[in-house]
């Protein structure tokens, strides 16, 4: 009988062993470190602010650079124009007509898109523009027809968005030729408008 109960004993010791010597492995899973991503995401936002900041430099010296570049340009001009003194730019472009008209030609259209962008960049500037024709035609007429020329381009002008009070017009007529010629060739250069600058 003791045996029995012994080898009872001794089956359960063996059991509760082979139960305590044999425990379940646990897995451990391995979460993402949330340290690592916050660290991650913060350089991140230090590139793109560093990125922005540099963006930002580049912009202000190419402004900076247009804005010497267009004062640079400035020149007074001889004789006064109607508001006092005016200046001359080598920035802002003639556009020229044909005989007799006062329709702005495709080409000429272009040359107006880069003058009312580059008013654009300087939205304190005033303009006058000057209508211009050849020396054909009586005085009173071309005082008309450069009249037309000056108002036409005013008018372009303001439909690519500039306002229509910083540009003022005049017409000389064929009184101030850029070309003293008397041939086809001169007249083309002086059938123009010719924008000089007011104030800056």
């Amino acid at each position: 009988m003791v045996r029995k109960s012994l080898g009872i004993l001794i089956l359960v010791l063996c059991l509760g062993l082979i139960m305590v010597g044999c425990p379940k492995k646990t897995v451990v899973k391995e979460e993402p470190s949330v340290k690592k991503g916050e660290e991650a995401a913060l350089a991140e936002r230090e590139k793109a602010a560093k990125l922005e900041a540099e963006k930002a430099a580049k912009e202000k010296m190419k402004e900076e650079e247009a804005r010497k570049e267009f004062e640079e340009s400035l020149v007074a001009k001889k004789e006064p124009g109607i508001a006092g003194e005016v200046f001359e730019s080598k920035l802002l472009k003639d556009i020229h007509f044909d005989f007799d008209k006062y329709d702005i030609r495709p080409g000429d259209a272009e040359i107006l898109k880069e003058n009312a962008a580059l008013l654009v960049k300087y939205p304190k500037v005033k303009i006058q523009i000057e209508g211009h024709c050849d020396e054909r035609g009586t005085v009173e007429y071309n005082l008309a027809l450069g009249e037309r020329r000056a108002n036409n381009t005013k008018k372009y002008l303001i439909s690519l968005g500039i306002s229509a009070d910083r540009i003022s017009t005049i017409s000389y007529g064929k009184e101030r030729p850029l070309d003293p010629g008397h041939n086809e060739e001169a007249w083309a250069k002086n059938r123009r408008a010719h924008e000089v600058i007011l104030s800056k």
